[in-house]
């Protein structure tokens, strides 16, 4: 099997190739930079989002958040969907449990009027993930949403770290934080 360092430097080029914009932007937060990591271009690609599951994964493994310590991994939709999907099918692809879930922007007005969809996360162990994150609010609104139906978050994740004060953010929140690619891993 590939190491992750082996997985970790592929996606770390594939999203520089295929997910960094450079040029000024306006981020979500509000906040300008002069580049942008599109990650869904990485997320949503036939050799990168293999690999961004693969890499999750071990980076979760690695801190002691493997599945058997962990439940479910999601987050708030959109971002966060292709990662959860990534990390779940790579856990399957080594036989291992691991559900997903997609945590919705507002709790659905109609059917079963959840804000968490997929398998019910009240009493499990899940981590918030994210492809990637300037302020944090994103996920922390996922947490909040996760608590409220009963999941226990154990820790957050994305897949690009920009490094603008999240891993703070979510120590404040008093999880732990973990990141697979850094912006100096891209060239940023």
């Amino acid at each position: 099997m590939t190491s992750n360092d082996s997985h970790r430097s592929a996606l770390a080029k594939l999203v520089t190739e295929i997910a960094v914009v450079r040029g000024e932007v306006t981020l979500s937060s509000g906040k300008t930079s002069d580049y942008y990591v599109d990650m869904r271009r990485a997320t949503l690609h036939h050799a990168a989002a293999p690999l961004v599951g693969h890499v999750m994964l071990d980076l979760l493994e690695e801190n002691g958040f493997g599945p058997g310590e962990i439940d479910a991994v999601g987050g708030l939709t959109l971002g966060a969907d292709p990662v959860a999907t990534a990390i779940l099918h790579a856990a399957a692809s080594r036989g291992l449990d691991l559900d997903a879930f997609v945590v919705r922007k507002e709790t659905k007005k109609h059917g079963m009027q959840r804000q968490v969809e997929g398998p019910d996360v009240a009493g499990k162990k899940v981590v918030a993930v994210e492809d990637t994150s300037t302020t944090g609010g994103s996920v922390l609104t996922a947490v909040e949403a996760l608590r409220e139906a009963g999941a226990e978050v154990v820790a957050v994740a994305v897949v690009v770290d920009r490094d603008t004060g999240v891993r703070e953010r979510i120590a404040e929140a008093g999880l732990p934080y973990f990141a697979a690619l850094t912006k100096e891993q891209l060239g940023l």
